[in-house]
């Protein structure tokens, strides 16, 4: 098995490297008729695009995706439309700098999948990383896109960057109006100064440093998921895990709920005008795996970057001990680049959830 898709009946898999010619994703299962043109995906790629300030790579890719199936258009359909077949998408490399990998290309770096990679498969594409590098998730964000159109303007998916390295955000200065106007997705308009004085450092010196990712989705209806094995969480957690740098995936209160009371973490309801009002949201807007009707909340932890510029120990292909620097351009900070592609993999998890729960019960 090649695991290179993931879904149900929205199922997107994705294919291509980091300095390969292209990469992109196939999506399948998207139904009939929705009006899609690549404007309506280019909005999201450009949020993720790469070289748009100097705390991200400097590497310049347009990231310009072109719908090759899927979609139709005559006199008839006014405008292009999808037409439940798959539809494939594909975004050009084109800004690679391999000779950068060359002094690496029988060495493992600390912390990347070199090393695991290798041991698989017996192989292994050094340029960049190959498929494990982070590039992979410009074709995520794209299906992402597709996924927001199944969901409809009812659903809203908006991710934001809760905290870089040891500073976080103070939610009681919380705008997500604020997420459009600095560079760093972020909410808090005085931790963003803060966090940049923190990253011009870590630039400067070469190193990197990791980010807290959150994502909420509203408008999502009650009775999405389903138990034991289906659960909205468990393929909402699985779906963020898979996302580059992840390192730990919380829903809703998530680990801080180990240190509250029964009383306080359970999320009391009164009866509202259209069903419940629930009076906290603890659960992340999921029990028992099926959405109740608030808004679904999650986080994901970034490690920091591997790729950095001091010295580290490693080995090689051969068993050897080596001391090894990684060049190249790389993001200082991860999760800045990880908000869109936090929010498209929210998107097609719930696009998926939306299918099924039609699927099964009709509505």
């Amino acid at each position: 098995m090649s695991h290179n898709t993931f879904g149900h009946l929205f199922r997107v898999t994705t294919w291509g490297e980091s300095h390969g010619p292209a990469l992109g994703c196939v999506v399948d299962g998207c139904p009939p008729g929705l009006s899609l043109t690549p404007a309506d995906i280019q909005v999201w790629l450009d949020h993720r695009r790469p070289g748009r300030g100097k705390f991200v790579t400097q590497r310049q890719e347009a990231d310009a995706v072109r719908i090759l199936s899927g979609v139709f258009e005559d006199e008839h359909t006014n405008g292009p439309v999808t037409t439940g077949t798959p539809i494939s998408l594909i975004i050009d490399n084109t800004d690679q700098r391999s000779r950068d990998y060359s002094e690496i290309a029988t060495a493992f770096r600390p912390g990347h999948a070199d090393y695991t990679y290798f041991a698989k498969y017996g192989v292994r594409d050094y340029r960049g990383g190959g498929r494990q590098s982070a590039r992979e998730t410009a074709a995520r964000v794209a299906a992402g896109a597709v996924a927001r159109k199944v969901l409809g303007p009812g659903v809203v998916v908006r991710g934001a960057l809760t905290q870089i390295g040891p500073h976080r955000v103070d939610r009681n200065r919380w705008d997500w109006d604020q997420t459009l106007r600095n560079p760093f997705w972020c909410p808090d308009a005085d931790i963003a100064a803060v966090w940049e004085e923190h990253l011009e450092t870590i630039r400067k010196a070469g190193s990197s440093t990791g980010a807290v990712v959150e994502v909420e989705a509203t408008g999502v209806p009650a009775g999405w998921g389903a138990p034991l094995y289906g659960k909205l969480d468990a393929e909402l957690a699985a779906a963020l895990m898979s996302i580059n740098a992840a390192k730990g995936v919380e829903i809703g209160a998530g680990f801080e709920a180990a240190a509250l009371s029964g009383e306080d973490n359970a999320d009391e309801m009164r009866a509202g005008a259209d069903g419940p009002t629930f009076l906290s949201n603890h659960a992340g807007g999921v029990l028992g795996g099926i959405s109740t009707g608030q808004s679904v909340v999650a986080r994901v932890a970034f490690k920091p970057t591997s790729s950095i510029l001091s010295l580290r120990r490693s080995i090689n292909e051969a068993g050897d001990n080596i001391d090894l620097r990684t060049k190249g351009r790389h993001d200082p900070c991860v999760g800045i680049r990880a908000v869109p592609v936090v929010e498209a993999m929210t998107a097609c998890v719930l696009a998926d959830a939306f299918l099924r729960h039609r699927g099964q019960m009709g509505r």
